[in-house]
C-alpha cells in the first residue's frame, strides 16, 4: 500500500508531539530552542545522507510502503520526514530523561 511509511511516521510524530505537550518535555517546554535544534539535525542527517548517495553508500530500497516520490535520486520524500521524526524524537526523549534525573535528585 503506497504511503503507509510516510502515514506511520506522520502518525508516530503526532503521538510523540501529543506525548511532549502532555509532559512538556521539549516543544511544548521551549518552542523556539526545539524547532532550531530540530531544524539542526534534520539538515545534518540529510547532508549525511547526500554524501552516502553521492559515495554509493545508501540506495533506496524497493518498497510497496513508499509513496514512489523522490526528492532526488535515492531519496525518497519520506526521508526528511524520518528525519525530523528523529531529531524531534531525541528532543523529546533527553527531555524526558532530565526530568527523571531532576526527579531522582529531588527524591534523594
Amino acid at each position: 500500500m503506497p504511503g503507509l511509511y510516510l502515514l506511520a511516521l506522520l502518525a508516530s510524530l503526532v503521538g510523540v508531539g501529543l506525548l511532549d505537550r502532555r509532559f512538556g518535555l521539549a516543544l511544548w517546554r521551549d518552542r523556539r530552542t526545539t524547532v532550531i535544534a530540530t531544524v539542526i539535525g534534520t539538515v545534518f542527517f540529510l547532508a549525511w545522507d547526500a554524501v552516502g548517495i553521492a559515495t554509493g553508500v545508501f540506495v533506496k530500497g524497493d518498497s510497496a510502503l513508499l509513496l514512489g516520490l523522490d526528492l532526488a535520486p535515492h531519496l525518497p520524500v519520506e526521508e526528511p520526514v524520518f528525519l525530523l521524526f528523529l531529531s524531534y524524537l531525541a528532543l523529546v526523549l533527553y527531555g524526558a530523561a532530565g526530568r527523571m534525573r531532576s526527579r531522582r535528585e529531588g527524591a534523594s
